[in-house]
């Protein structure tokens, strides 16, 4: 009951002077919500990497090759190299075969899924006319659409078939077709179109568009110089355009069941290692995983968000001062009104309890309009930046307990200084 009729007297005390009990709370507000937005900036930019990686592939393991070295350098997007400054270049028996791809699966039969295949072909562009589009030809298997999200908008996909039979055909973006056929989905299936490679004309038939999901940059290259991919089948490209025998990298799509995609990913590297790369001189497999990334580059957000939040919470610490500098105000204002208190009986304990439950009730005022704020900037500031915000639940509620412990600790002092004026005194005090 006392410490109720403290509240209700502290907040009597905060509308009588409204002016002053908001520039007490303005470091307060400003601290707080000074976190909350970082934060909530913050979260929303750790949500969307995670999705954008879930999306990629949260099950996929990437193998691929590294140089031997003693020494290990991990780069930031997890996958491990070499740290040898020695200059090697990749052979041809160096690299990874069907064979070593057969015997994985074989091993790894109930936590494989599939394994996907991507080679470059080269670089070309696409001849129609006076009408061009520059394309990245990619041999491809039909397994490479479980490890990429590919949406696709008019045809079909490459299939087996088209493997087994090294088929002229192949995918390409909306990109291209805007270039060349104006835009007509339609009209693009099943026409031939002639690759530019090295300056040697491949000929290809159409059997799927994909629609393509580049990100927007600030360079001057217009919509009409924009590299997209296209891909053929694998075995078309060995046979025609004679790419190299073996694979540099392949992505493993794992099977739903496996719990640690890192675990395996781990297991797989060992065992390609001590199969087929234990007398290598020069090169090892090497995995990664988007999960590795992932946390790689949320780790790296955290630090850096953290230190900025500790920095902009400085200014609670302002705030806090500004809380003690006031109450010892208060209290100097209020001295014959504390004597009178004493004099009728009040006890220390009882004055200290009013003091410090106004200054907690002042940080908790400020605290909470900190909160609205920067729930409203990092809501702003997320949004522009094209994310979803996501106020941090957990960043709220330290919040609201940090405004509580400010007013305490900031407020005990001068409590108790109320608490120890002489009676006498303070009656006298003018």
């Amino acid at each position: 009951m006392l410490i109720w009729e403290n509240i209700k007297l502290a907040l009597g005390g905060l509308l009588c002077n409204k002016m002053r009990s908001l520039l007490t709370m303005l470091g307060i507000i400003i601290g707080i919500g000074s976190v909350i937005a970082i934060m909530t900036v913050s979260t929303s930019l750790t949500s969307s990497i995670t999705d954008t990686f879930a999306e990629l592939g949260a099950g996929n393991v990437t193998v691929g090759l590294k140089k031997q070295s003693e020494g290990v350098e991990v780069r930031s997007n997890g996958m491990r190299f070499g740290a040898s400054n020695r200059q090697i270049s990749l052979e041809e028996e160096d690299r990874i075969t069907d064979e070593m791809i057969d015997a994985l699966k074989s091993q790894f039969s109930t936590k494989i899924d599939s394994i996907a295949l991507e080679e470059s072909a080269g670089s070309g562009i696409v001849r129609s006319g006076e009408d061009t589009a520059n394309v990245q030809v990619s041999g491809i298997n039909a397994s490479f659409f479980k490890a990429r999200d590919i949406t696709l908008l008019a045809g079909r996909r490459l299939t087996d078939a088209d493997l087994d039979g090294a088929r002229s055909v192949i995918m390409v973006s909306d990109k291209t077709v805007q270039n060349i056929f104006g835009g007509d989905l339609d009209e693009a299936l099943n026409q031939e179109i002639n690759i530019d490679i090295n300056d040697i004309y491949y000929s290809f038939y159409i059997v799927g568009i994909y629609q393509y999901e580049g990100e927007e940059s600030f360079t001057a290259e217009s919509e009409e110089d924009v590299v997209t991919s296209a891909y053929i089948p694998i075995t078309t490209g060995k046979r025609r355009l004679h790419t190299d025998d073996g694979y540099e990298q392949f992505t493993i799509v794992t099977d739903p069941s496996v719990e640690s995609v890192a675990d395996f990913a781990d297991e797989a590297e060992r065992y390609l290692n001590r199969s087929f790369y234990a007398g290598d001189e020069d090169y090892q497999i090497s995995t990664t995983t988007m999960s590795t990334m992932t946390d790689s580059m949320n780790e790296t957000i955290g630090t850096v968000s953290i230190a900025i939040a500790i920095i902009a919470g400085i200014s609670l610490l302002v705030g806090g001062i500004g809380v003690m500098n006031i109450m010892l105000v208060s209290i100097t204002e209020r001295t014959r009104e504390i004597g009178t208190r004493k004099a009728l009986g009040a006890k220390n304990s009882s004055i200290r309890l009013q003091f410090i439950v106004e200054s907690v009730v002042l940080c908790l005022m400020g605290g909470i309009l900190g909160i609205l704020l920067g729930t409203a900037l990092g809501a702003a500031a997320a949004s522009f930046l094209g994310y979803s915000a996501a106020a941090p639940v957990m960043a709220v509620i330290a919040a609201v307990l940090f405004s509580m412990v400010i007013g305490i600790f900031f407020g005990y002092y001068p409590a108790n200084k109320a608490a120890k004026l002489d009676p006498i005194d303070a009656l006298g005090y003018e």
